[in-house]
């Protein structure tokens, strides 16, 4: 099993609880709802558990393009990290549906089937309001959103701007989930979500194979589609998702902090507008705790990261994708939570070591060493 190195070894450390913490709130729902219900009351542990992803995200996804220096190694890395994993999961999903094992998923006949699949395999579904084959992946749509407004202020070397986007985000989100309490992206704009997904497409293809101007261009074009589909698609409501993004940011500007190519004091205050405007987003006292907890749990994680952590907890982060995307096809063919629970980390350890780890491999050899020329346009 490959492990992160040392120093990186507390943000698996976060990963696999945060992973088992989203299985943990669909399998208590599923198999003991009645007292998930007191637990819910209290604390909405699926929220905590996806924030805390998205924390790390937002920590890890800047650091690993800028060691690159890359935009097509770092797309090419991206792809062959998620897809792979993500087009198994889905061909299970939808194999056990079509075999009369698993409900069918919400929605999936009322759209094109080729629309469907646009949206999936670009991970952006959540966000152009199209059925979702796997429901956790809606928070992949964000994920990707924000790989792409990454991409995009990489190319323009305002990478280290953090923690201002961050709050850039996170104030505006509070007038603009008022007006948008809803997704502008309707559930019947077919041609809208084509246009929209075939452009974000067409922008990563530009950043990938193109040079220079024309590739600055193609991440622009990227980021601003990236940031438009979370104002105007967020099913969740405009004030959730903009908050999603200035979250990932959030964690963007601790790790600018640490390295020191911004002070502490903006970090922390960005980190805790995105906290004041977020915490409201949504009236329920469940959310406020989750996300309470979330940016505690990093921080606690953070301030530990030079310690040892146990090594059953960085092999839970390791696989904590195939934890994450697996756990919904196990909720519909298991009896119960005993069996659940037994099952789902051995699978999701021969899913890593048999799709996860040779696809990376593979990803690294493709993408090779950063090529010789200028990976930002030139003036």
């Amino acid at each position: 099993m490959f492990l992160a190195p040392a120093r990186l070894a507390w943000l698996d450390a976060l990963r696999g609880p945060a992973a088992l913490a989203v299985t943990l709130h669909h399998a208590g729902w599923t198999f003991i709802p009645a007292v998930w219900a007191e637990v819910d009351r209290h604390i909405d542990m699926g929220t905590w558990g996806v924030f805390v992803f998205f924390l790390v995200s937002g920590y890890i996804i800047p650091a690993s393009l800028e060691r690159k220096g890359d935009l097509r190694a770092f797309w090419t890395g991206r792809a062959f990290r998620l897809l792979p994993l993500l087009l198994l999961a889905c061909a299970l999903m939808l194999g056990l549906a079509l075999a009369g094992v698993l409900p069918v998923p919400d929605g999936l006949g009322d759209r094109p089937a080729a629309l469907v699949v646009l949206g999936n395999v670009t991970m952006l579904q959540e966000l152009l309001n199209l059925p979702a084959v796997v429901n956790v992946t809606w928070t992949l749509s964000y994920e990707m959103a924000f790989y792409l407004m990454c991409v995009a202020l990489f190319a323009v070397g305002q990478e280290r701007r953090s923690a201002g986007i961050a709050v850039a985000l996170a104030v505006p989100a509070v007038p603009l989930g008022l007006l948008l309490p809803r997704p502008v992206i309707g559930g019947r704009a077919d041609l809208l979500a084509a246009a929209l997904g075939l452009a974000v497409v067409a922008a990563v293809a530009v950043t990938v194979l193109a040079r220079d101007r024309l590739r600055t261009a193609g991440a622009v074009a990227g980021g601003l589609l990236g940031l438009a589909l979370v104002v105007l698609g967020s099913r969740g409501g405009t004030w959730q998702g903009v908050i999603i993004l200035a979250t990932m940011f959030a964690g963007t500007a601790v790790y600018r902090a640490e390295q020191g190519t911004i002070s502490w004091r903006a970090a922390i205050t960005a980190v805790l507008v995105v906290l004041g405007c977020g915490l409201p987003a949504k009236d329920d006292p469940a959310w406020v705790s989750a996300i309470v907890l979330a940016f505690c749990t990093f921080w606690l994680a953070y301030r530990l990261r030079t310690r040892t952590f146990p090594a059953w907890l960085a092999r839970l982060g390791v696989i904590s994708f195939s934890v994450y995307l697996l756990h919904p096809i196990l909720l519909y063919v298991l009896p119960g939570l005993p069996s659940y629970l037994l099952v789902l980390i051995p699978l999701s350890m021969l899913t890593y070591h048999l799709v996860e780890a040779p696809a990376q491999r593979l990803g690294k050899r493709l993408a090779g060493p950063a090529g010789p020329g200028p990976h930002r346009a030139q003036p």
